[in-house]
């Protein structure tokens, strides 16, 4: 390739038309494979090391970003003893010859773009159409069913597409690393020690672009101007050593299930959903209200349209289940800058088949509590243990036993030239404005990054748009979108002055 750069913007039409083709001819079967492999997060699969399943995917995405030969692109796989393995790449800057004659010094120092992904994935959960599967990929009408495609597998092959574009039209460039994780989807525990041991070479972040996160619709650029952080554990109610006749026992032995429902009670207001203390709410700054009205207007009723709720019919009629709030606005802040509780798991409940005249001898709930932006993890974390432990109803032993917890992230504020190039972007890929959106996920490495680096601008995206369905059945990767949104984050990295 000719060193030699040019200094001209980048053509949207031609970074489009050479994206596609790259998604198309290569990227979408390359996903495909991805999916096939069932690359569980440790959280969910102890014996990941032995199964070979996360090695597998870190090893052929390696494999394929060496393949396509970017000029002056370094690439490892980096593992820590005991931690899950990181793939991590370099690009040095490339800038045109007259600023590298007049003034060598400055490309050294100059600005560096972290772009983020992971390759680990949720367990494969139920409900699936009956053609498809959490490992068996099925490409239908633009999109990518199949467990961990859009939730995050594509955000390395996105990265190097967006790189080849700028490369192919030899449009000047900041430097680029590349930090792609395997233990995201259990809270990302073993990224710190990585960040840590790398730094040095990270070098002076003004842009981290992280393609994990979601869209509120599929027509425009979605930029995450807000992530609530998640504290999860599993809360344990025992009140027998083993299991009794309930016809004997009932009445006078108390319900283990009646006494989690006590103790929930503490927690959350069962009627609305309202999480009770305090502190584990936070005043919405004005300018993420201002921006939840702002996209309350543009996607209306599509804000609680996206989900599949559940319906029947009546008398003829169809009738659908209700969200907690018909309201756009206030529909966008309960689940971004509201805590709210899930209860994502249980033990000790036989199923219907096996389910005797049994007074069970304990109830285990998994509890996923999601916090507002702005709230200590750590300190929730304490709260709830306290909570939910303290003066147990009948002096059943109650145990709420911490599975993590990861403080949320609010964006820094915008920069005028990332504001401008995020316009621009959607406009020339989309047609349309950048819409800003909070997101109730979490992506712990946003808080970690903005501590960090205080200065840089987070261009937080991802193709999690309507109905994809991540981390349930019959999640999907939009291929349209993901082609413009790759081309998008090409035209947004050329724009970080240097």
């Amino acid at each position: 390739m000719n060193d030699r750069v040019s200094e001209t913007a980048l053509n949207a039409a031609q970074a489009l038309g050479q994206v596609s083709r790259a998604w198309d001819d290569d990227i979408v079967s390359q996903i495909s494979h991805y999916i096939g492999i069932p690359a569980k997060s440790p959280a969910f699969d102890a014996d990941w090391a032995q199964n070979g399943y996360i090695d597998t995917v870190v090893r052929h995405a390696a494999s394929w970003v060496e393949a396509q030969k970017v000029d002056g692109l370094k690439l490892e796989i980096i593992r820590l003893e005991g931690r899950t393995p990181v793939l991590f790449f370099e690009l040095p800057a490339s800038m045109g010859s007259a600023d590298l004659a007049v003034a060598p010094a400055k490309a050294a120092s100059n600005p560096t773009v972290l772009m983020y992904g992971h390759l680990d994935k949720q367990p494969e959960f139920t409900g699936w159409r009956s053609d498809l599967g959490p490992w068996t990929p099925k490409y239908e009408n633009g999109k990518l069913y199949g467990r961990g495609g859009a939730d995050d597998g594509y955000a390395i092959y996105a990265s190097i597409a967006a790189i080849q574009a700028l490369k192919s039209q030899q449009v000047a460039h900041p430097r680029i690393v590349g930090l792609i994780e395997t233990c995201e989807e259990s809270g990302s525990y073993d990224l710190l020690p990585y960040i840590d041991a790398l730094g040095s070479r990270l070098g002076e972040v003004a842009l981290v672009v992280c393609l994990d996160s979601g869209a509120g619709n599929y027509d425009q650029l979605w930029l995450t101007s807000s992530l609530r952080g998640m504290a999860s554990g599993v809360l344990k109610v025992e009140i027998l050593t083993e299991g009794v006749h309930s016809g004997d026992a009932s009445g006078l032995v108390p319900s283990s299930f009646r006494i989690m429902r006590q103790v929930l009670d503490r927690l959350e207001d069962s009627a609305t959903g309202r999480l009770l203390p305090p502190s584990f709410h936070c005043e919405v700054p004005p300018d993420r209200l201002a921006q939840a009205q702002a996209t309350a207007a543009i996607l209306g009723d599509e804000v609680h349209q996206r989900f599949p709720w559940a319906h029947y019919d009546c008398g003829g009629a169809t009738v659908f289940a209700l969200p907690t709030t018909a309201d756009p606005v206030q529909a966008l802040l309960s689940r971004t800058w509201a805590p709210t509780l899930s209860v994502t798991g249980a033990e000790g409940f036989p199923n219907f088949k096996n389910a005797g005249n049994v007074l069970r001898p304990y109830s285990a709930f998994k509890l996923s509590l999601r916090l507002p932006p702005l709230v200590d993890a750590a300190s929730a974390v304490q709260q709830l243990k306290r909570l939910l432990e303290d003066n147990a109803p009948y002096q059943a032993r109650v145990t709420f036993e911490s599975a993590g917890a990861s403080t949320g992230w609010n964006a820094p504020s915008t920069a005028p030239w990332f504001e401008q190039a995020l316009n621009a972007a959607s406009q020339a890929y989309f047609g349309a404005p950048c819409g800003y959106i909070g997101q109730g996920g979490t992506i712990p490495l946003m808080s970690m990054l903005s501590k960090g680096f205080p200065k840089a601008q987070m261009m937080v995206c991802g193709v999690l748009g309507p109905k994809s369905n991540a981390h349930g059945p019959n999640e999907f990767l939009h291929v349209p979108y993901a082609k413009k949104l790759t081309a998008a984050v090409a035209q947004v990295m050329a724009q970080l002055p240097r």
